[in-house]
């Protein structure tokens, strides 16, 4: 039933009264779903590297430190070659420099250093943010701004069913007896331990040989495929009489205040989404077992992204879906916190259903009204990316100096600030 009901939404909604957007919709959604498999990725990556390379909680975070603190070096340089390029032909350039990370894998694991991984990693995310600042304000712009967050969940359900993917694809190479080889790690000799050790870090080496391969054939693609240009520069009559004044994007308090829930937002998602196998180590379950347990958050997510589908707008709004959202993962966070094992786990996994509509309802709402500063404003919000580098960095962190299960506490007041801006902080465009 749920089932058919979407898919009338599809055919009513947005086949019939959007056809003009359609082959661009496609074209973008391959790309989110390029985004979400190289990004879920570090939720595998993050226990993977704490054995391989012998690491601490807070030391084994730095894969998410190194992979979004990118967006927020690179997302000003980023708008920049796309005031140069175009959203067109700036897309496959960040694929091509996503590639480049990728094939930094093979020398970081065939040393198994550490740093290289990381350099992998903050390439990569150099390549996404370039991706990102290029693909959310063309999605949001490609059709009406009231059903914005509508296209942005059905990108959202490409991500995470991409997300969802990856660490099962990925864990099932990476991790393989995994356990088995922790368990027995105490017992080697020094010899011993590096020589199997080194065998673990070449597994990734044929996964991302394999994903540099499709990155660069993607990009290929998109080069000359026949994706519409969008022209940012260009105000409708009604943008362009309320910009008239305006000379610099610190003039639009409503973006810059976007920022922040930008920012506390990615740091909750990666959390719920990276922490979740790790932690379901730490609460007594297997590798074995918990290697799959980011897929949950992640379809729990796609679960979110069909509800927001079938009720955006026409049923809820953009700002009230945020608000509910943030309730929601304040409340999920304090029952992972206060319960144990599985059910704990469970509720960090819920964290994924919490989390999907607040994405697709910050940009819309940040972006509004920018017109010709929309390309700068977009750069602004791919900063707040970061939020993934920080948030889950001081995680670990609380994780090592307490233990992991009380470090959770770090989300609750990233949630109270989300439901700040869907309740009032977006509404300073009125001040």
């Amino acid at each position: 039933m749920a089932t058919n009901l979407l898919v009338k939404e599809l055919e009513g909604d947005l086949i019939v009264e959007n056809q003009g957007y359609m082959r661009p919709m496609l074209i973008i959604g391959t790309l989110f779903f390029i985004f979400g498999f190289v990004t879920w990725l570090n939720s595998v990556l993050i226990p993977y590297l704490q054995i391989a390379c012998e690491l601490n909680n807070f030391e084994s975070y730095l894969v998410a430190f190194a992979f979004y603190i990118s967006y927020l070096v690179m997302a000003v340089p980023s708008g920049w070659v796309l005031k140069a390029t175009g959203f067109k032909k700036g897309m496959p350039l960040g694929l091509v420099v996503m590639a480049i990370g990728a094939l930094v894998f093979i020398p970081a694991a065939q040393t198994r250093t550490y740093s290289l991984f990381l350099l992998g990693l903050f390439i990569q995310g150099t390549g996404l943010a370039l991706l990102q600042t290029a693909s959310n304000p063309y999605i949001t712009i490609l059709g009406p701004r009231e059903s914005a967050a509508k296209r942005i969940s059905i990108m959202g359900i490409c991500n995470k069913v991409a997300g969802a993917l990856a660490p099962i694809i990925l864990g099932a190479v990476a991790l393989s007896n995994a356990d088995i080889l922790v368990e027995k790690l105490g017992s080697m000799s020094v010899t011993q331990k590096a020589v199997e050790l080194d065998a673990l870090a070449a597994k990734v080496i044929s996964p991302y040989l394999i994903m540099t391969g499709v990155l660069l054939v993607l990009a290929v693609i998109i080069y000359f495929s026949s994706l519409p240009e969008v022209d940012t520069d260009q105000e409708d009559e009604t943008v362009s009489a309320a910009n008239a004044g305006k000379t610099s994007i610190l003039q639009f308090p409503h973006l810059l205040l976007g920022v922040l829930p930008m920012f506390l937002y990615v740091g909750v998602e990666v959390m719920a989404g990276d922490t979740i196998i790790s932690y379901g180590a730490s609460q007594g379950i297997p590798l074995a077992t918990a290697k799959f347990f980011t897929t949950s958050t992640l379809v729990a997510m796609v679960v979110g992204y069909m509800v927001g589908i079938v009720a955006m707008p026409k049923y809820i709004s953009q700002e009230k879906a945020m608000k509910v959202s943030a309730i929601l993962g304040a409340m999920f966070t304090l029952g992972a916190i206060l319960t144990d094992g599985y059910t704990s786990v469970l509720f960090v996994a819920l964290l994924g259903l919490a989390n999907a509509l607040i994405f697709p309802a910050i940009w819309p709402l940040a972006i509004a009204g920018l017109g010709r500063f929309t390309k700068t404003g977009s750069s602004l919000l791919i900063m707040g990316i970061a939020g993934g580098a920080i948030i889950p960095l001081l995680y670990g962190y609380f994780a090592d100096l307490i233990n992991p299960q009380q470090a959770y506490w770090v989300m609750v007041p990233c949630y109270v600030f989300i439901w700040y801006y869907a309740v009032s902080g977006h509404k300073a465009i009125s001040r």
